[in-house]
């Protein structure tokens, strides 16, 4: 670890893999497809996302504000609303499970009557594209392209569906923080979490990373463009050049396979720089010859 960016990291070998959906599951609108080879230089990855506790590190640090902060209000799932009835602004017609929340924010992630006491190796959420950004530049890292994303979920399994491989998440034990119940109305709490889990629960993968799927989504640095695997590049592809959303990977604990299958390795997601929700974070990244530090 370093002195700014608190978080262990593991080291992930340059390689090639095939990229994409693999076991049908694809969401068409995505552009999951088609799969195709990426070669990628060796990186370092953090084996976990942004915990609460690093975040405020940086903060402290730093005296950023988030955009949830600025804005005054973040999205927030109905379920987790710790909030006077005042503060909720309303739910988006398309996902009425969303309330926008005023007073939801990193430190307050269901809204005024919450906190993150107890809460300092979750990861952190309500925090935008923009916001992980200025924890990257601070921290001396950059967020992780969809490839170097993609190729680290995987850890080391060819075609996998999954980080562990092709068995269910509740083949046998839970090995990912999701939705279980009827959606959205009731979460029966199978795997012990209503909202965010620590961030090292469940078991890490074959590269050493936890939880790349559920939990949380992850920010990238990618422009999204379900197009783009039409014409990506094989060596270290960064994306298409411009956009208007970014990339988000991993699905999180609202991902129920009844609406959301995206939970995957090749699941691909996508929102604006500045939106900001209870369910989205990040994790960072460095080439490995650019930054050598110890393995945690």
């Amino acid at each position: 670890m370093t002195a700014t960016h608190p978080m262990a990291h593991v080291e992930v070998p340059s390689g090639a893999f095939l990229m994409g959906d693999h076991s049908g599951d694809r969401n068409l609108a995505d552009g999951e497809t088609p799969v195709h080879e990426v070669r990628l230089d060796a990186f370092s990855i953090d084996a976990t996302a942004v915990t609460n506790e690093a975040f405020a590190a940086f903060v402290d640090a730093t005296g950023y504000r988030t955009e949830a902060e600025l804005f005054g209000f973040s999205a927030v799932f109905h379920l987790a609303v710790t909030a006077p009835d005042q503060d909720i602004l309303g739910a988006p017609p398309q996902t009425p499970w969303w309330r926008g929340v005023r007073g939801a924010d990193w430190r307050h992630p269901g809204g005024e009557g919450s906190s993150i006491d107890g809460l300092h190796d979750h990861p952190v959420v309500h925090v935008s594209w923009n916001d992980a950004m200025a924890y990257c530049e601070w921290a001396g890292r950059r967020l992780p392209t969809e490839a170097e994303w993609e190729y680290a979920a995987r850890g080391g399994i060819p075609g996998a569906k999954y980080p562990w491989g092709d068995a269910e998440i509740d083949q046998g034990e839970w090995r990912a923080n999701i939705f279980q119940g009827s959606f959205p109305r009731e979460n029966t709490l199978e795997d012990g979490y209503l909202t965010t889990a620590p961030v090292r629960t469940f078991a890490p993968n074959g590269y050493g990373l936890w939880q790349p799927i559920g939990n949380v989504w992850e920010w990238c640095s990618d422009w999204f463009d379900p197009r783009y695997y039409t014409t990506s590049p094989t060596q270290n592809p960064t994306g298409p050049e411009s956009g208007s959303t970014r990339v988000l990977r991993g699905g999180s604990y609202l991902c129920h396979i009844s609406y959301c299958n995206r939970y995957r390795n090749s699941a691909r997601s996508q929102n604006t720089p500045d939106s900001s929700m209870g369910n989205a974070g990040f994790r960072t990244v460095s080439l490995a010859s650019e930054q050598r530090e110890p393995r945690g």
